[in-house]
């Protein structure tokens, strides 16, 4: 995926409502030296000096979504304690719909210490319930999800196998996406697959895919056997295996298995990557990407959420810089409309002085360089529309263009002149001219004001046209013919 289209994901991921369903718990860290071992046992001794109190299992889930923008809801069952109250108000901070958390007072909310030294786990404490959560709050999150789930995009199930998703609620949970026509991604856990029958999708990590199909996955036929099996006997629409250091391995009904390669990095912390997974797919999901899209933008986020200690979230600007690197400059230029219009409202809000103009730019040449640089210096920020390849062949004909928009379009975002692009598939810029409203509207000097696209669109908040004259005898067309000549 390009850079402009994964920053269109993350503007519409606003408009995103998920649900998140799961075990709630806290996760502790207390960070600290360990330099001396203990007279009163042969263990390490550790000064703490930090401690940070993080929202884990589905609540880092919870937390992966807000850092992506979504709007997020909760559905979850914790104790009348004090760790109970500590989550709720750590998500109503976040603006978290805590709508569909019920606490029960005689359950403890689950939370898990780590002692850190030296980058290094000592020890992992754990206080937390494993039983199945009571038949009166089963009624509730039944009912929770019987009305309020056709308010969502997408639904999560988290399970840490703490009591909370049940057989009734599960099944309650799957049968509401099929009938609703929501996604659910399902993160599971355990042997038994089977109480997540009819889910969209399952992103089980090779360790537990190998112990819910009872097959030993040790090369690609093993892998292959493992994830058929699972995907055909649990009428999943995809499955999603994921292999630490190998990377995914997607499977899909009636299609070819994908493999995609992660990314060479070092690996600090794989606390919470199955979580960050878990949130990129849905959100994927939820906007309209395929499968395969999907896995590929929650795969670089694996990545980039192993480099991180402890229970971390993924921030949009991260994975758009991952997957950005190739062309840092030009890619940061080029954008669509989406995104264009909120980063241009900014700017108008500094008080910049916005200018436009458009073109094929097929071919660019001297003339079109002379050009851009005259239309900058109507003002602060100069914004080209370039003609998408299927409008060039409606104005010019079959033959053109010659270097597709891509390719166009990173060529012009090289210019120091050119401060974005935009990729357009009309005929006309009208749409563009309405949504970003410059202030200046430039086009070329063969024209007449009046024939200009835009003008009075311009000229009713108070812009203006500018018209630019060409250099003599550089065009595309020329350019075309003296090949022609020549070769």
């Amino acid at each position: 995926m390009e850079r402009k289209d994964l920053e269109s994901l993350f503007t519409r991921a606003r408009e995103v409502n998920a649900l998140v369903i799961g075990d709630l718990m806290l996760d502790e860290y207390l960070w600290g030296k360990a330099e001396r071992i203990s007279p009163e046992a042969p263990v390490q001794v550790v000064d703490v000096t930090r401690e940070d109190l993080r929202l884990g299992g589905a609540g880092n889930v919870v937390n992966n979504l807000v850092a992506l923008g979504c709007q997020v809801a909760v559905c979850s069952v914790i104790g009348g304690d004090e760790n109970g109250t500590h989550l709720r108000h750590a998500f109503t901070g976040k603006g978290v719909d805590i709508s569909g958390v019920f606490e029960d007072p005689l359950r403890r909310t689950s939370k898990k210490t780590r002692v850190i030294a030296a980058n290094q786990q000592i020890v992992r404490i754990d206080r937390e319930s494993k039983d199945a959560i009571s038949p009166e709050f089963e009624e509730k999150l039944l009912a929770f999800i019987a009305s309020e789930a056709s308010r969502f995009h997408v639904i999560l199930v988290s399970d840490y196998l703490k009591g909370v998703l049940t057989g009734k609620v599960l099944a309650a949970i799957t049968s509401a996406g099929r009938r609703l026509g929501i996604p659910v991604v399902v993160d599971p856990k355990g042997i038994d697959y089977a109480k997540y029958r009819g889910a969209t999708i399952l992103t089980p990590n090779r360790k537990e895919a190998e112990a819910a199909s009872h097959m030993a996955i040790t090369d690609e036929a093993t892998l292959l056997k493992a994830g058929d099996k699972l995907l055909s006997s649990l009428d999943l629409d995809a499955l999603l295996i994921t292999r630490s250091e190998q990377g995914m391995s997607l499977f899909l009904q009636n299609a070819a298995p994908t493999h995609i390669p992660t990314v060479a990095r070092e690996v600090f912390d794989v606390t919470g990557a199955g979580d960050t997974v878990l949130s990129v797919l849905s959100l994927g999901l939820a906007c309209g990407l395929s499968m395969a899209e999907a896995a590929g933008i929650a795969n670089v986020a694996a990545g980039i959420a192993v480099g991180k200690l402890g229970t971390s979230t993924v921030a949009p600007a991260e994975i758009i810089a991952e997957i950005g690197h190739g062309h840092p400059d030009s890619d940061a230029k080029i954008k669509n409309l989406d995104v264009l219009a909120t980063i241009i409202a900014e700017e108008k809000a500094k008080g910049k002085r916005v200018v436009f103009t458009n073109g094929c730019f097929d071919l660019l040449h001297v003339g079109h360089v002379k050009y851009l640089q005259k239309s900058r210096t109507f003002g602060d920020l100069l914004i080209v529309g370039l003609n998408s390849d299927a409008s060039v062949r409606g104005l010019k004909g079959e033959t053109r263009p010659l270097i597709g928009q891509d390719e166009r379009a990173h060529i012009l975002a090289a210019l120091d002149c050119v401060d974005y692009v935009v990729i357009f598939g009309e005929d006309t810029p009208l749409r563009l001219i309405e949504t970003l409203q410059p202030l200046v509207l430039v086009k070329g000097g063969d024209y007449t004001p009046e024939r200009v696209v835009g003008k009075e669109v311009v000229e009713s908040y108070g812009g203006r046209v500018e018209l630019v004259t060409f250099v003599d005898g550089k065009s595309t067309t020329n350019i075309i013919e003296k090949i022609r000549k020549c070769h």
